[in-house]
């Protein structure tokens, strides 16, 4: 085990009960930090979260371990290191995150953390380890993706995923619709998609998941992994059930959060065939997530993709006119799902590099 550098402290971080605990500081400070890192590599403030809704997305659950430290330096939080252990049978993957403060650059605090996640995946028995980073936009010298869609700057971050030893396996593209004038549009591609999804039917939902829908929306999470473009990423698949999803609706109610869900059922079957997921903190006047959005192998080529989308930011423009636009992330060789984002209006605004590293 290498010595740290002198000054430099990784401590495990405690997780409250609650966020006004006597015994939340680290957490909260955790939670300053951690936003003020996002604005310096952003430009904005979109993936800020408040100290409160952050907690209930880092209470124990049975599907993962979730290790989180803490970096000091000469005793002041400079950033932080997380590591999140998957825990079906058999997994062997580790996704994990170094996030400092641009004044903490060059201490060598990113290698020691690096080693203290390296260690700590190897006594969890991993074998891959995946880390992903946005990669701002500059001039110089680029690496291309080897899925041959998209490109990084050779960067920062990008000189240490490299010198760590990790590969780049694909490129993600973060994207944003100014939801301002965008009904008309929307609209119009709604009843296009509609006409396209004869067969189907549009039902929404907020949390919790109807109980005559549980079993099926589990079934539609547990592809995300293996069923969206994954490139050169080695995942293990994920076992998704009634449990596994209350314990996912409660990181979003915990924290007040307003999730919908839009799917698409096959009305002859009743098979839930596509989803899309739309989420917004507390604050309803700041940017909604575009998270999950997924067409069931089974069901495609029925523009259900276009039309759970355009159902759900339609529903969504009713019932939080607040939030004035949308954030998403997509591969960017995932042409299907991103032409239907571009059709929509949503415009590219940054690129984040996946990093996979195979242990010895």
């Amino acid at each position: 085990m290498n010595a740290l550098p002198t000054g430099l402290e990784l401590r495990p971080l405690h997780i409250p009960a609650s966020i006004d605990s006597p015994d939340a500081a680290d957490f909260r400070e955790m939670s300053r930090v951690r936003n003020l890192v996002y604005r310096e590599i952003a430009g904005h403030d979109d993936h800020a979260m408040p100290a409160d809704e952050l907690l209930a997305v880092y209470r124990p659950t049975a599907a993962q371990i979730r290790l989180v430290w803490i970096a000091l330096w000469d005793g002041e939080v400079v950033g932080r290191v997380g590591l999140d252990l998957p825990q079906e049978d058999g997994a062997r993957t580790g996704f994990w995150l170094i996030e400092l403060l641009r004044s903490a650059w060059g201490r060598g605090i990113g290698r020691a953390a690096h080693d203290l996640i390296e260690r700590t995946a190897r006594e969890h028995g991993r074998t891959i380890l995946q880390s992903w980073a946005e990669h701002p936009a500059v001039d110089g010298p680029q690496l291309d993706a080897p899925t041959g869609f998209g490109r990084i700057p050779l960067d920062r971050s990008a000189r240490f995923y490299l010198a760590s030893g990790y590969t780049l396996e694909q490129i993600v593209r973060q994207s944003r619709l100014e939801l301002a004038g965008a009904e008309p549009r929307l609209r119009a591609l709604l009843a296009d998609a509609e006409a396209a999804a004869a067969g189907y039917r549009v039902i929404q939902w907020t949390l919790p998941t109807p109980p005559e829908f549980v079993d099926a929306f589990a079934y539609m999470k547990s592809r995300m992994i293996t069923d969206a473009p994954s490139a050169g990423l080695d995942h293990d698949e994920e076992v998704w059930d009634a449990a596994r999803v209350a314990d996912w609706e409660r990181s979003y109610t915990d924290a007040d959060r307003h999730l919908l869900v839009t799917v698409a059922q096959h009305v002859d079957s009743g098979e839930l065939a596509a989803f899309n997921e739309l989420v917004v903190g507390k604050d309803r006047t700041a940017v909604t997530h575009q998270e999950d959005t997924l067409v069931v192998a089974s069901h495609r080529g029925h523009r259900l993709g276009m039309l759970v989308k355009c159902a759900g930011l339609l529903a969504w423009r009713e019932s939080v006119p607040e939030s004035p636009r949308v954030m998403t992330y997509n591969a960017e060789e995932n042409r299907p799902m991103l032409s239907i984002n571009e059709t929509i209006g949503f415009a590219p605004l940054a690129y984040e590099g996946a990093w996979q590293k195979v242990l010895a």
